[in-house]
């Protein structure tokens, strides 16, 4: 990355700062990868605590993940929560992971990638449907002991918005970049911390966006009220006058 000296700098003064801020991350392991992709999925896209809600009302509704992997897409729609395009895409990236999974392993499990090795496990998680970097990345981190930081689009935004990588560089570039940085050991709890604070960051701009479109409206609103009096000027009324 260009100037990658300057950022790595900035990275670890982050890291330091934030780990004052949250001291105790509490580290995820899942012992069949099957989970983490599950998770991973219905994350990518949705705040963690969201994300977290939502599995829960999983494993409250469906049996197991087999009971998931044929279920309808408007039940899942459900569980996940607000019933718009998104969630409807998400639903059919579940089952049709989960589908994959059954068809290649004849179980909904991905236990026999722990045997393999690392190279052959990601590539394996890759040709699952649906399945893009964030979900490969978080799967080899918290299942496979993977040395890799998952990055959704919020952090990738919060690390362009904080100046804390070359604003041009591609997501690829941004992760290959943090995992030179961050020690495989330190991996999750860097991971967690980022996110955390990636996600207060977008909810702030979220705010703002939201008062600045408030008051443009409200100014919009008042430079129509004033033109339309403009318009509502009286005008004399000629006299007629008639000749006898």
């Amino acid at each position: 990355m260009k100037n990658s000296k300057d950022y790595s700098k900035k990275l670890r003064k982050l890291y330091r700062s934030l780990k004052k801020k949250h001291p105790n991350v509490r580290k995820i392991v899942y012992e069949d990868p099957v989970d983490a992709l599950v998770y991973a999925i219905i994350s990518e896209h949705m705040d963690a605590n969201k994300a977290k809600s939502a599995l829960k009302r999983f494993d409250d509704y469906f049996v197991d993940l087999n009971d998931l992997r044929v279920s309808r897409w408007d039940d899942i729609v459900e569980m996940i929560g607000k019933d718009t395009p998104a969630t409807h895409e998400l639903a059919g990236t579940l089952t049709k992971a989960l589908r994959r999974v059954f068809n290649e392993h004849h179980k909904v499990s991905l236990e026999a990638l722990k045997k393999m090795g690392k190279r052959p496990a990601k590539s394996a998680l890759e040709k699952i449907d649906g399945v893009g970097k964030f979900v490969v990345d978080y799967c080899m981190l918290t299942a496979l002991e993977g040395h890799a930081i998952p990055l959704t689009t919020a952090m990738v935004d919060y690390l362009r918005d904080s100046e804390l990588v070359y604003p041009n560089a591609a997501e690829q570039e941004i992760g290959g970049f943090l995992t030179k940085q961050i020690p495989a050991k330190n991996g999750y709890e860097f991971y967690e911390l980022l996110r955390s604070e990636s996600e207060s960051h977008a909810k702030k701009k979220r705010r703002k966006k939201k008062k600045t479109t408030t008051k443009k409206v409200k100014k919009a609103t008042k430079t129509k009220k004033k033109t339309v009096r403009r318009k509502k000027t009286k005008t004399k009324k000629k006299k007629t006058e008639y000749k006898p």
